[in-house]
């Protein structure tokens, strides 16, 4: 696969900022944004690279790629009995799954955090700093996931893939509760269960009672504290039923009788275009909505290069051929503007992390951002940049904590830095600390303690009244 490293990478990195696993057409579709890959080099690279499992549908032509990895957290490290993995010249001795690389002296499994891959280390937010490593790129890891090709993926994406490959890290599906009639099923642990309860229908994707199942197809507030408890965020808990599907594709391909290669049949392969037309592609330049037309006054009409639309923001879904309106919008973007919210509340979410709706790709199309416009311009979009408090909360930079103190930077100035495209990074200073904040991966970094936070950026939310109201007054001022 040396020939098609970068596809592969830009490929895993598409799974992973999608819950680990894709349609193979959509899969196809985004990576033509991104490079230029022909159907018949795409279906080779699919297929042969270790990198993805292939999972046929229930329909002909049907097929999903779940991203795959050997790589694995050293089952030593972090191990507080044991010191831990010490790399001696001589190489760590191998006990149970303890780690060894003979020849070389060196662990060949990642020395980090488990608790930093669940997104709630509690050293990683106090004064005290984690003793264990919550550096993907120190040079223990950053030479590991050089070999395995990994090395380009951010850290999102990266613990998305162990999250559904390493078997030591999450808890599994309890089989027990998929039994039996009680609300618990067979369990006889109930509600001290440390499984998760899931139905294993919903789990395998073949249950047919869908939303009238009385199993659970989602976490409920029991397991989320259940998982809490072992240290996972909720933002990893969100993804969870997606992460737990994926792992029984992957465990049934390594263990099961279909432990054989899936190959792409005509009907799979027949659904890949060698191109996407450009109205489809989600990199098509008409993504703005159109300002002038908003206030009633588009002199280009129908000849307009920007998108028509009443309202200075617009939901999309694709279908497969074409965008279509998401309704209802309002509620979709009232639910977005809320930096606490990783999907929306409407009987089919929109998961706001990966931008779908179940398997099919969301798109939110807007005005354009108000720092580029003068004050006095009506409807543009004002994007507002938030970080994750100490209690978990969303707080806006440039507002005050509860400590009533401020950081040096505002909204406005990181979006100014965003669009600017000169600058990846920020500096950031909020009383006697300093701060790094990474546009790359959206992050907030402590250079001293070694921390993060998390950073939103969401726009301010607008209703349709709202809007009226704008335009009246922007017609009494002219």
């Amino acid at each position: 696969m040396a020939g098609f490293s970068r596809e592969v990478t830009l490929a895993s990195g598409l799974l992973c900022s999608s819950s680990g696993s894709m349609q193979l057409l959509e899969l196809h579709r985004k990576l033509l944004q991104r490079c230029d890959v022909t159907k018949e080099e795409f279906c080779f690279m699919v297929q042969k690279c270790p990198r993805f499992l292939l999972v046929p549908g229930e329909r002909a032509g049907d097929c999903t790629v779940v991203a795959k990895t050997s790589l694995r957290l050293c089952s030593r490290y972090g191990r507080e009995e044991s010191g831990g993995c010490r790399e001696e010249a001589q190489g760590c001795r191998e006990e149970a799954q303890g780690c060894r690389e003979e020849a070389q002296g060196r662990c060949p499994q990642l020395h980090i955090c488990k608790f930093f891959i669940y997104g709630n280390c509690r050293f990683g937010k106090g004064r005290k700093s984690c003793k264990f490593s919550h550096d993907i790129r120190s040079a223990h890891n950053f030479e590991i996931l050089r070999e395995c090709t990994l090395h380009e993926l951010n850290e999102d994406q990266l613990f998305l893939l162990l999250l559904q490959n390493d078997p030591a890290l999450l808890p599994e599906v309890c089989l027990h509760y998929n039994k039996g009639s009680g609300l618990h099923g067979g369990c006889t642990f109930q509600e001290n269960c440390t499984k998760v309860h899931l139905c294993q229908h919903f789990v395998q994707g073949d249950c047919m009672f869908g939303l009238g199942c009385k199993r659970q197809h989602a976490i409920n507030q029991h397991g989320r504290r259940i998982l809490e408890e072992r240290g996972l965020s909720g933002a990893v808990i969100q993804e969870l039923p997606f992460i737990y599907r994926n792992i029984h594709h992957l465990t049934a391909a390594a263990t099961g009788d279909n432990n054989t290669p899936v190959h792409l049949t005509a009907a799979a392969t027949e659904k890949l275009p060698d191109s996407f037309p450009k109205s489809v592609d989600q990199t098509d330049e008409r993504q703005e909505i159109c300002l002038h037309f908003t206030r009633n006054s588009c002199r280009f009409q129908n000849e307009c290069r920007l998108i028509h639309f009443q309202l200075p923001y617009k939901w999309e879904v694709f279908d497969g051929v074409s965008w279509t309106d998401l309704q209802p919008m309002e509620d979709m973007e009232r639910d977005f503007c809320d930096p606490s919210k990783s999907q929306s509340c409407a009987n089919q979410p929109v998961n706001f992390l990966t931008m779908t709706q179940g398997r099919q790709p969301v798109r939110r199309l807007s005005t354009i951002s108000s720092v580029t416009k003068p004050p006095h311009y009506i409807l543009t979009t004002v994007w507002l940049w938030y970080y994750k408090g100490d209690q978990g909360n969303w707080m806006e930079y440039g507002q005050p904590d509860e400590k009533q103190r401020t950081t040096s930077v505002t909204s406005q100035t990181l979006e100014e830095a965003f669009l600017s495209g000169r600058t990846a990074e920020v500096k950031v200073v909020k009383g006697q600390r300093h701060y790094v904040i990474s546009f790359q991966d959206m992050y907030q970094r402590n250079p001293k303690h070694k921390t993060k936070r998390r950073v939103c950026r969401r726009p301010r939310f607008f209703s349709v009244a709202d809007v009226e109201k704008q335009k009246t007054h922007d017609l009494m001022r002219s």
